[in-house]
């Protein structure tokens, strides 16, 4: 298998690939040389910004592998061969055998370089399985049915299944933002679409210590015994007994008073006739377009018309609507002087002379107002006056557009703080009218026009480790209990980083979140041919939602549900009974489940007495460690031996 990227991402899927599922992995990276460099000083932040990749980049790659010289060939590698390449073309794809390959991983960060590789390696390797990082979500559904075309017309005899794994375009942004998000809100859950049905998978809290939360259809993990404690150890794969458990049985479920845990919740249909939600902020309501006081004089003026018009029926004896009609003739000043009229009739008259007078100004200041609006609506808001339990959120890329999104389809107020005026999130934030402040985050003044002093929480999810740490060590100046939740590049950095805040800081709640980490797995199972339906973040951890054959497999076929299920690793969470030659290939593609006229005769409610049948097809819920051993991969041994690196 070959990965090929620039960041974090591919060193962790490469090490994914070998350490979990035992598979012979190429590394493509580009070389990392001191010309590269940006001039200037290392000084500031940039500076030990700049410092810390290139530390973090030279761990990674030294963890992977040392140098070697060229000469090998492609074959009998028994462990991850690093190659630099400073620009990914034909002749890099050739030299790391794509022609042999089963499998392609393109995860750099420029959309265009991975396009531009995919397309060289469909025509070098037709059969190959490519697994594509995308931001954009529209052209990714495109590219994905134009490769899986060029493989269908390569390979005439590939069945449904097989097509519909040639090609996976997955977005690392996607699958981090919900837990990110998750970060800032608690209660937050996550959806997985598979066969038409939609399940959702929710944390839920105990009402007191002694209670267990309801287990809902299923548990899935078990919280940490500190998550909810701001002193406490935030769960890891290191955290030990204090960490989250994932897939406990029921009996550690029974025991596991007052912890947090993360249900299985609700089962959906997940059809065309239910409404999808719209985003608020949209469009330029009423309630935008004028303030509130001159509405309330709008209404004013015309409770006094009405009251003009009700008094002149009294007076005159005319009919109601008449008498409006009079009356907003004199409230215009183009009725006839009631010189011969009553008293009474004149009096009116001269009211409502008076009246028209009073909505000239209101008339003119509505204009005034209008137009300020929609000038306004091509520009960022501003935080109002009184703003308070909000997000500040920081960064508006690729990942804080997305956790933007997610926050704004939760209704929870956010504020946005971003330096580059060009991000990819400015637009977004525009449109939403999120209110956003342009500025560096580590300039004094900065935080405090985003309210910080009165939020809720802080997101800092800024491409740079050292900004996101500055600004969570400012934040926590200002306002020492602030909920707090960094990205950083590292996890083992990110660990330090959340224990050095908790000491400093054990009042407040922090956490610290990896990207890559959150991104890796999906990859890494796409890679391996499997449907991978969703991935569930439990803290640092990652809980995999897979669809599996059972016919053939020694672990399921023949099995009860109950004699299936393995605490810890693995645990089957829905059946799919369809007929296989009526089965949707894509459990995940609604549109496919809709085409069949329903949705896919997926069955929920599980009996642990149900045997399974070589005809099923089962979900399951897994582990990292127990996907690759379900899908019979043994996992090797964590201390892998050193890889080579060849230097082109």
């Amino acid at each position: 298998m070959i990965v090929c990227g620039d960041d974090m991402l591919a060193h962790r899927l490469a090490a994914e690939l070998r350490v979990l599922y035992g598979e012979q992995v190429v590394l493509v990276v580009p070389p990392l040389r001191v010309s590269q460099l940006p001039p200037g000083p290392l000084g500031g932040a940039g500076g030990a910004t700049g410092f810390l990749g290139r530390v973090s980049s030279a761990m990674a790659r030294t963890a992977a592998g040392s140098p070697r010289t060229g000469g090998e060939s492609c074959g009998g590698m028994d462990q991850v061969l690093v190659m630099e390449a400073a620009e990914l073309d034909e002749n890099v794809l050739i030299e790391a055998c794509v022609a042999d390959a089963t499998a392609v991983a393109l995860v750099h960060e420029d959309d265009e370089t991975n396009i531009r590789s995919a397309l060289a390696a469909r025509r070098l390797n037709p059969h190959l399985r490519l697994v594509i990082r995308l931001y954009n979500r529209k052209l990714g559904q495109h590219l994905e049915e134009l490769l899986d075309q060029a493989a269908a017309v390569a390979v005439p005899g590939l069945d449904a299944a097989g097509l519909d794994a040639s090609t996976t375009v997955l977005s690392d942004a996607d699958t981090a933002a919900p837990a990110l998000a998750a970060t800032a809100v608690a209660g937050t859950s996550k959806v997985i679409r598979a066969g038409g049905m939609l399940l959702r998978a929710a944390e839920r809290t105990p009402q007191d210590a002694g209670e267990v939360a309801d287990p809902g259809l299923c548990t899935l993990a078990l919280l940490s015994s500190t998550t909810n404690d701001p002193a406490g150890e935030e769960g890891s794969d290191s955290s030990g007994q204090g960490g989250p458990r994932l897939l406990p049985d029921d009996e550690s479920v029974a025991a596991a008073t007052g912890r947090g845990t993360v249900v299985l919740e609700a089962v959906a249909q997940d059809g065309v006739s239910r409404p999808r939600r719209r985003l608020r902020g949209r469009g330029a309501p009423l309630t935008a377009l004028f303030s509130r006081r001159l509405r309330w004089s709008f209404v004013g003026i015309v409770a006094a018309v009405l009251a003009l018009a009700m008094i002149y029926t009294l007076i005159t004896g005319e009919a109601p609507h008449r008498a409006i009609y009079l009356t907003l003739l004199d409230l215009f000043g183009i009725n006839d002087p009631a010189v011969d009229a009553p008293r009474g009739r004149q009096i009116l008259q001269l009211l409502s002379a008076a009246m028209g007078l009073l909505l000239l100004p209101v008339v003119f200041a509505a204009v005034l107002e209008a137009l300020g609006t929609f000038r306004s609506a091509s520009t960022l808001r501003r935080p109002p006056r009184g703003l308070s339990d909000h997000v500040v959120l920081l960064g508006l890329g690729k990942i804080g557009s997305r956790v933007l999104v997610r926050l704004r389809e939760l209704d929870i107020p956010v504020v946005c703080v971003e330096e580059d005026p060009e991000a990819r999130g400015i637009p977004l934030a525009r449109s939403l009218r999120v209110p956003t402040i342009l500025g560096d985050v580590t300039q004094e003044g900065v935080l405090e026009s985003a309210k910080i002093g009165r939020a809720h929480a802080l997101l800092a999810l800024t491409s740079n480790d050292t900004t996101n740490l500055e600004a969570a060590l400012y934040a926590r100046s200002v306002a020492p209990g602030l909920r707090v939740a960094l990205r950083v590049y590292d996890d083992d950095f990110a660990r330090a980083v959340y224990r050095t805040l908790r000491a400093a800081h054990p009042e407040a709640l922090t956490r610290s979140r990896s990207v890559s980490n959150l991104a890796a797995p999906a990859f890494a199972i796409a890679m391996m041919g499997r449907q991978i339906l969703g991935a569930i973040p439990v803290e640092r951890q990652v809980l995999l939602v897979a669809a599996i054959e059972v016919a053939g497999h020694p672990r399921l076929e023949g099995h009860t549900v109950g004699e299936v299920f393995r605490p810890g690793s693995w645990r089957v969470i829905a059946l799919d009974t369809a007929h296989p030659d009526d089965r949707v290939p894509d459990l995940a593609d609604a549109r496919l489940a809709g085409d069949h006229g329903r949705p896919t005769e997926l069955v929920w409610d599980l009996h642990p007495g149900y045997v399974l049948r070589a005809r099923d097809r089962v979900v399951v819920a897994a582990t990292r460690r127990g996907l690759a051993e379900l899908l019979g991969r043994q996992a090797t041994s964590p201390t892998a031996p050193a890889a080579p690196r060849l230097q082109r």
